[in-house]
């Protein structure tokens, strides 16, 4: 009897007809186990994973394979996006027992929950020998398995421990760490490391913020090289805008197609703040077609933005996105086509070869033509941002044509669930994106209809995204993890639902000027800090009245999202910076001296607390600006165009309701006026543009 029939996760569903017998995690399975004294396999993944639909067509749709399984484990599937502390436990044992982890992940597990066994993918064959393997250990050395398993118990709850080194995160720990990125940064190809290369959006916000405290051109050099890397590769959707999770080789040419929501609010984030600090045309285009590509492709009306875009399309990955020299030309013409092919880089060898999750079935229309020896990824092979215009129009017509024949071909399934906490990280991107997109509006632009029309996209989907996270996710004053056609889910909330969501309200309060917002965020914080606090001034990922799970979680690193530590600094640091309330900016350092010791040692895996720790030592700047009239006012244009690192900026009537800055902060001589502070300690206000730069400078 599978389970999973009546799942709101759309991963699980995906498994809701295989011949396995699938129960949802919960106490249910864990009884069953104990009841016919057989091991849980615990199976983790995610709808857009590739090597999950691998392993699903390999072994879990097969009924000899099910067989085995059902035989010998109760097994579990777990949607590790709907359940972070559960993926999060099980991860860090994979990955003590074999020095690595992934997704799909396979853990086998004693009735208590206890891990004994770990891995990831399994070709079939491997799985085969596995089950028998772990079923016959599990009988005849009971004992020894046992034993393994208490001790990986104890290995994960050391490596999550909470009460360990903490140290005030200084100047100096912040220049160490954007040294180390300097030191690991790939001169050539931008970015990290090699194949597989992960866009490092986190690192890359925390340089942007050493650059403007310290005026280091190192620290800039790396962001803008980097961010041209990744939008002229075929990392990102040079079509439709958007940018897939990885790229499987070292140079960023060819993607990991699946596109997630996170990696896109951060990066929208990135190219918005490089765009602020420099002007920048690529930038800005990139930012407006990632903002684009969010409202376009992610946003689900009524609710919030789905988590991701399918890796596959019927089973073959890359399926939509690749072309031939010969399909340009049918699509645009032997001129045109000829032209595409030198822009986006291809030749008749091509750069991609496909990799089918399952082989097509007798009878269905064989797609794969569109991925046959010779295809490419489109990849921006000439600058063209500055180009003559004639130019530019010609590759926009292009980009158009393409898409719309693209549009033809099957597309990858959506994802559709709504992720608190990745939701709060587009509010946040998006808002800031509102902000500088109103600096640099220039109604004489060649693409300034284009450039308004994704702002009001863009800034209706992030209003609706707020809405629903505060009337649906929001439950009895906590909040939900996930939800799915406007019903929320059971899932609590974990850390970094809490701060991502409070950090995008603060944000919402800044653009819009509503106190309902900071109220939330407010409400939202002190939950955090009551349930998620630990003694040492740090924080679990899970409250203290969450499911029990072998260890409780507490992971301090950031990685492909925020830690939930570093996510509840922000909140707290943004929201102490718009109320005047210390208590929230002391929980934020004290939070903070927890991670500081990785900061210098392990900058990779620490970006955001790094980000968040330039903020700290910036001040972070309060700037409010009393106007009648915010809409145009030039000094609300000069805040936002030299705001230091982490400042807040609100703007509006003076003593506004619900607006804590605007309180007892009069116009001057009936003028628009800036009052600005630095870590609650505050300056004259002025009238003039000039010496607000100056106060900020």
């Amino acid at each position: 009897m599978n389970r999973l029939a009546d799942a709101t996760s759309p991963y699980l569903l995906q498994h809701a007809d295989n011949p396995v017998d699938w129960w949802p995690w919960g106490e249910e399975a864990f009884a069953e186990a104990k009841r016919r004294d057989v091991p849980v396999l615990i199976s983790v993944g995610y709808a857009a994973c590739h090597w999950c639909h691998v392993m699903a067509h390999e072994s879990f749709e097969n009924e000899a394979v099910a067989r085995l399984m059902n035989d010998d484990f109760v097994c579990v599937k777990v949607d590790r996006e709907e359940r972070p502390d559960v993926d999060a436990v099980y991860m860090t044992a994979t990955q003590a027992m074999t020095g690595q982890g992934g997704w799909p992940m396979t853990v086998f597990a004693a009735p208590d929950g206890t891990p004994f066994f770990c891995g990831t993918y399994f070709p079939r064959p491997n799985f085969i020998r596995l089950l028998g393997s772990v079923a016959a250990a599990w009988r005849d050395q009971r004992e020894a398995v046992l034993s393994q398993g208490a001790a990986v118990v104890e290995a994960i709850g050391g490596a999550q421990a909470v009460g360990g080194l903490t140290a005030p995160l200084t100047a100096d720990l912040l220049d160490a760490a954007a040294g180390q990125l300097a030191q690991e940064y790939d001169e050539t190809n931008g970015g990290f490391g090699g194949a597989p290369k992960f866009p490092p959006h986190m690192n890359l916000l925390f340089l942007l913020r050493h650059h403007q405290r310290t005026g280091s051109a190192r620290s800039l050099e790396i962001v803008r090289h980097t961010a041209e890397a990744m939008a002229r590769g075929g990392l990102h959707d040079q079509l439709a805008g958007g940018f897939a999770r990885y790229s499987v080789d070292g140079h960023w040419t060819v993607p990991h197609f699946e596109k997630m929501l996170y990696d896109n609010a951060l990066l929208l984030r990135v190219y918005t703040q490089l765009w602020r600090l420099t002007g920048d045309r690529l930038a800005r285009r990139v930012a407006r077609d990632t903002a684009r590509f969010l409202a376009d492709e992610l946003h689900k009306p009524g609710e919030g933005f789905a988590s991701a875009l399918d890796a596959d399309t019927a089973g073959v990955e890359g399926l939509t996105y690749v072309w031939t020299p010969t399909q340009l030309v049918e699509v645009l013409g032997e001129e045109d086509g000829r032209f595409a092919a030198d822009l986006f880089g291809m030749t008749e060898a091509g750069t991609f070869e496909p990799h089918s999750a399952a082989a097509p079935q007798d009878g269905t229309p064989d797609g794969r033509r569109l991925v046959e020896h010779g295809t490419s990824v489109l990849r921006l092979a000439r600058d063209v941002d500055d180009a003559d215009p004639a130019v530019r129009s010609r590759w926009q017509d292009v980009v158009a044509r393409l898409l719309a024949a693209r549009d033809t071909r099957p597309q990858p399934a959506r994802d559709d669930k709504v992720v608190a906490a990745w939701n709060g990280l587009a509010i946040t991107a998006i808002a800031e994106f509102q902000q500088v997109a109103a600096l640099y509006a220039a109604p004489d632009d060649e693409d300034a209809n284009l450039m308004e029309g994704v702002t009001i996209v863009a800034d209706g989907a992030m209003r609706d995204t707020a809405e629903h996270l505060a009337g649906v996710h929001i439950v009895d004053g906590r909040l939900r993890r996930v939800s799915r056609d406007k019903v929320v889910g059971e899932p609590a909330g974990v850390l970094e639902d809490y701060g991502c969501v409070a950090e995008a309200f603060c944000a919402l309060h800044q653009l819009t000027g509503e106190g309902r917002w900071l109220a939330l965020a407010g409400e939202l914080l002190d939950v955090a800090l009551a349930r998620f606090a630990a003694p040492d001034g740090g924080f679990y990922d899970t409250a203290d009245d969450a499911e029990r799970l072998v260890t409780r979680p507490a992971d301090p690193t950031d990685n492909a999202t925020p830690s939930g530590r570093s996510a509840i600094v922000a909140a707290l640091v943004a929201y102490a910076a718009l109320t005047g309330q210390t208590r929230y900016r002391e929980a934020a350092e004290a939070a903070l001296s927890t991670v500081a010791p990785i900061v210098g040692r392990h900058a990779r895996f620490t970006g955001y607390a790094a980000a968040v720790g330039e903020a700290l030592l910036s001040g972070p700047y309060e700037i409010a600006v009393v106007t009648d009239d915010p809409v145009g006012e030039p000094l609300l244009a000069a805040a936002h165009r030299y705001a230091p690192p982490g400042a807040v900026v609100v703007a509006g009537r003076p003593d506004q309701p619900g607006v804590p800055l605007l309180a007892d902060r009069p116009l001057v001589d009936g003028r628009p006026a800036a009052y600005v502070c630095q870590g609650f300690v505050c300056q004259r206000p002025v009238t003039s543009v000039d010496d607000l730069v100056a106060e900020l400078g």
